[in-house]
């Protein structure tokens, strides 16, 4: 069967409260719509840490995944204030949001953070959803060739082998009125998924398109793009359900193939191949650090 991958990051926007409400909303679109029960749309939200408990009770009984906005290097140990995919995965965390430019900026977050943060994801049985993208806007050519590919090869290396979601968000689109044009997105998707195809440790990984995503996106980007990561734009519950309704018009759409799988938990380790790119593509020569 073929699958659309919808997600929807709620960074800190929301109260508890508001959270709680918006869970309820969307929970009940969830369950009603077909295409999410059928396993033709997969739907995952990622709440604060805070609301993650609330979201698991408020979607238990859809088909909805709950995800996490970072996740600890580390392991269980002595090391204040961190989150462990070890704990995530024990209350029934399923994926984690990695990666993300406001941390990359705010954060000082590298390659080998975000790596280090993918790696122990991944060992726990936690798919990353693996935020890449370019901060200026560079042809659509030289995004794909020199920014994002060299950052899937930085932020992959030495991790465990696994599915992952991949979130093309060019850094320059994320809160701006329009996302990047088709064609750049196009451009630089393909690449992506040409790469993860070449490599059988990421066996079953998706590619999706956030950064400004709404309405109508999906349908112009068609085969090109495995589904849409939102962000404010969700937090509309009925803005969340269209978009539901276009992927699943896109997923009956296309033509058959194996569904995208979520990483599981007795899946066999193995480090992953460099994807075709040079070491030194580990930094950034475009200044983001990835």
């Amino acid at each position: 069967m073929s699958q659309v991958t919808v997600g929807v990051s709620l960074k800190t926007y929301f109260g508890h409260e508001q959270a709680r409400a918006w869970f309820a909303d969307v929970a009940l679109a969830a369950a009603a719509h077909p295409a999410v029960a059928a396993g033709k749309v997969r739907l995952f939200v990622i709440p604060t840490y805070l609301q993650i408990p609330a979201a698991l009770a408020a979607f238990a009984r859809t088909p909805v995944l709950i995800g996490a906005q970072d996740v600890s290097p580390f392991p269980p140990g002595p090391y204040t204030g961190e989150v462990t995919a070890a704990e995530l995965a024990e209350i029934g965390v399923r994926v984690a949001e990695i990666g993300h430019a406001e941390r990359r900026r705010l954060f000082a977050e590298t390659d080998t953070i975000t790596a280090a943060k993918a790696a122990t994801a991944l060992s726990h049985g936690i798919t990353p959803v693996l935020c890449i993208g370019e901060t200026d806007h560079h042809p659509a050519a030289a995004a794909a060739a020199h920014t994002n590919l060299a950052q899937l090869t930085a932020n992959l290396q030495d991790v465990p082998a696994g599915p992952v979601i991949v979130a093309y968000e060019p850094v320059w689109a994320i809160g701006a009125a329009e996302p990047a044009p088709d064609t750049h997105i196009t451009t630089v998707t393909r690449a992506l998924r040409a790469a993860l195809a070449t490599d059988p440790a990421r066996t079953g990984s998706v590619v999706i398109y956030g950064g400004s995503a709404g309405p109508g996106l999906l349908t112009r980007l068609g085969d090109t793009v495995d589904g849409l990561f939102l962000g404010r734009f969700a937090h509309h519950p009925d803005a969340l359900t269209a978009v539901l309704d276009e992927a699943s018009a896109l997923a009956t759409a296309r033509p058959e193939h194996p569904t995208p799988r979520i990483h599981p938990k007795d899946q066999t380790t193995g480090t992953t191949q460099r994807l075709g790119l040079p070491m030194d593509s580990r930094e950034n020569p475009t200044g983001v650090d990835a």
